[in-house]
């Protein structure tokens, strides 16, 4: 039954599993249709994309109803921990909301996330009053370390960010699920709802998805693909999936042997 199975992030309770970004659409019409196509509740935006300087032009946040969702800032973009608490004290402010998507990358060709830097910044930014939702590389002993620190979710990643290469961590995501208490999100590189639909299934408790749905040739579509791929693997990881085997087991009784008997001849072809 799924009638009671509510996703729980911080004393907040959802029933989308999926987590839907802004960035990359084509415009900003087609990113407002794709996200109400997904079911998404949660809506992550980059801070350091809005254009703060210039009050006269419409930002993201502008274009979607905030009665509607739930706004994640997050620090895209920031190398060090000093930029990422800079934009996420910014967020908060622009935002009203004290949520942060942590992202610490210092690298900007494979874009994957600084794990001593990311620690570090959540536990100041847990200090000073925040949601911290940290996006790391799929490391068992950080996410441990993270939820002990009090983060309240820990999203490892499937591949690399943008990449569309689907989950390439499984083993350590499965780890990750087995020891954390807290919701674990997968992010980054899932490019089809199948990659979405897996990562359900191993157990991950949601998943953030931005580049499959607004890079894909009909966003809109792709978002209610999404949509559905998350519920089926979420519906088949509470199902239960059937034992593994290494042989092959019949799916029909045990045959019986009509080797004795004598068909008619006039039966006979």
């Amino acid at each position: 039954m799924l009638a009671a199975d509510i996703l729980e992030i911080a004393g907040k309770k959802f029933t989308s599993r999926l987590i839907a970004g802004t960035g990359k659409y084509q415009n900003m019409t087609m990113m407002v249709e794709a996200i109400k196509a997904s079911g998404a509740e949660i809506v992550t935006v980059a801070i350091r994309r809005l254009d703060l300087e210039n009050p006269n032009e419409k930002t993201i946040l502008d274009y979607l109803d905030w009665t509607k969702y739930s706004v994640l800032p997050n620090t895209a973009g920031c190398r060090t921990v000093e930029e990422a608490l800079f934009v996420a004290r910014l967020g908060r402010t622009v935002t009203n909301s004290n949520w942060v998507k942590l992202e610490v990358i210092p690298d900007p060709k494979y874009l994957f996330p600084d794990p001593v830097g990311t620690f570090m910044a959540a536990k100041q930014l847990l200090k000073e009053g925040f949601v911290v939702l940290p996006y790391i590389h799929a490391d068992p002993v950080l996410a441990s370390r993270l939820e002990e620190l009090g983060c309240a979710t820990v999203m490892p990643l499937g591949s690399a960010i943008g990449s569309g290469q689907g989950i390439h961590t499984e083993d350590e995501i499965k780890m990750i699920v087995e020891q954390c208490t807290v919701p674990v999100i997968v992010d980054a590189g899932l490019g089809v709802p199948s990659d979405a639909c897996q990562a359900l299934e191993m157990g991950a408790d949601a998943v953030l998805v931005n580049t499959g749905i607004a890079q894909s040739t009909d966003p809109v579509l792709m978002a209610t693909a999404f949509k559905e791929g998350v519920i089926a693997g979420r519906k088949a990881h509470i199902a239960g999936r059937m034992t593994r085997k290494s042989f092959a087991v019949s799916s029909s009784p045990d045959a019986v042997s009509y080797t004795h008997l004598t068909l008619p001849t006039s039966e006979l072809v």
